[in-house]
Formats: C-alpha cells, structure tokens, sequence
C-alpha cells in the first residue's frame, strides 16, 4: 500500500464551474471540499464517476445511489461502482454547511 502524503487528507477549495448546482452554488462560487467527509443522503460532494469528477448532490434509495443537480433543467444518474467520493462540502463563501438551505 502506498503511503498517502497528510496533503491527501487535507481539505482544499475549488470553484465552482457551470449552472448544474445554482441556485445554492453559483457558477464561479468557491466550496471547501473535505476528502475526509463521511457522505450521508443529501450530502454535497465531489466524486469522480465514468472518467469524470461531478459536484452534485448524494441522494441514497435504499443501496442506491444517486447524483443529483440543483438545478432541475439537468438530469441526475445513478452511481454505478466503480466510483470514489472525493470528498463532501463543508464550506462556501465563508460559512460552514449547517447554514444553508438543504433542498429536496
């Protein structure tokens, strides 16, 4: 197994890039992605999928899950393994997660 370096496990901050997650996350935005978040139903997170990384919503049916946009003029899909969660928001523009709005 190789050594994972601390920079791994650190959080980081990326842009947001797109329409996909508005209105809670505006194109151009900047979230705080935690690579140790413990994902749960209606976390936000970033995943790499099918040769893509995708920030969206996770939505659990059962053993099921799902990738789901904000905004509705995009489709969501279902992960299918093999997929890897990179990590879950925990920031935005300065204020922790547990402020903002959670949507259906």
């Amino acid at each position: 197994m190789a050594d994972i370096g601390c920079s791994a496990l650190e959080p980081y901050a990326l842009r947001v890039v797109g329409d996909s997650m508005e209105p809670e996350f505006a194109d151009g935005s900047v979230v705080i992605i935690d690579p140790g978040y413990a994902p749960r139903d209606g976390s936000y997170v970033i995943v790499e999928f099918a040769g893509d990384v995708f920030f969206r919503q996770l939505v659990f049916d059962g053993e099921r899950r799902f990738l789901k946009p904000l905004n509705p003029k995009y489709g969501g899909f279902e992960l299918i393994p093999p997929y890897t969660i990179r990590g879950g928001v925990v920031q935005q523009r300065g204020r922790r997660r547990s402020q903002h709005r959670h949507y259906d």
